[in-house]
């Protein structure tokens, strides 16, 4: 299975916060790919950067510390994410939606938000 982590989730794996034993247990499997999206550093670096979040680690190299794969935004993501229906206006979880359903990819996460895309979500 190749699994997309939200942002929250990627934080608190990194982290060491509790995640629901399903998705922990999706996460640690070496039969899993684990992909963590550009959008994701993109997102938590800015709430960083205006005092909304306090990372406790550089999660690029978390990234390659933990031996997730990267997924870069391409021009499809983009314009896939522009033309998602208006269920959710944050532009991040749009860029994660519009990567899960263009690459096949099932998202880990706590966020409600996503039920309404209709992708694979494993529960957080």
């Amino acid at each position: 299975m190749r699994l997309l982590l939200d942002t929250h989730v990627f934080i608190w794996w990194s982290g060491d916060e509790q995640i629901a034993p399903q998705a922990a247990d999706a996460i640690r499997s070496a039969t899993n790919e684990i992909l963590i999206s550009a959008a994701s550093i993109w997102e938590a670096e800015i709430k960083a950067a205006a005092g909304r979040l306090r990372l406790e680690a550089n999660l690029a190299q978390e990234t390659t510390d933990h031996g997730l794969s990267p997924l870069d935004i391409t021009f499809e993501h983009a314009v896939q994410a522009a033309r998602l229906p208006r269920h959710h206006g944050d532009p991040f979880d749009r860029m994660l939606v519009a990567q899960a359903q263009l690459e096949g990819l099932t998202l880990v996460t706590r966020d409600p938000a996503f039920l309404p895309y209709r992708i694979p979500l494993l529960a957080a």
